[in-house]
């Protein structure tokens, strides 16, 4: 049975508390990513911030682009062990209605684990497969 650390991704882009909503967007689109860790002191995971977050918490409530990113990022997010099984992580996420499910020892962020990493390697429990397949398929 593969381990998430087996599949994950170790090279994360962060952002911190310290930089704004448009500090972050200009981070997602340089790294062609929707979905930044929020990390304070280096590496202790406080949060994540999505394309989606930006859209509903940020411009649609008419925050400007210096906003601290605390307004907006998503607070008390599930996270996945670098031991847990990739099944497990898959139904996590199927759980949680999630993409892409941050990787932790004890608070510290090290790594990320992606339904598409896990589709590259066709790794998909099978109830939690089709549940995820599902969170793509609800994406417009």
């Amino acid at each position: 049975m593969k381990k998430v650390s087996e599949i994950m991704t170790n090279d994360v882009v962060t952002v911190t508390p310290q930089d704004n909503v448009y500090e972050v967007a200009v981070k997602m689109k340089e790294n062609d990513t929707g979905f930044i860790p929020v990390v304070e002191n280096g590496d202790k995971l406080i949060g994540v911030i999505t394309d989606r977050d930006l859209v509903i918490r940020c411009i649609a409530e008419k925050h400007p682009g210096s906003t601290a990113i605390d307004t907006v990022m998503t607070k008390g997010i599930k996270t996945a062990s670098r031991e847990m099984s990739v099944d497990e992580a898959a139904e996590l996420m199927a759980e949680q209605q999630i993409r892409r499910l941050p990787v932790t020892e004890g608070d510290r962020l090290i790594g990320i684990v992606s339904i598409g990493d896990m589709a590259v390697r066709n790794i998909f429990a099978d109830n939690a497969g089709e549940a995820l397949s599902q969170i793509s398929e609800q994406v417009h």
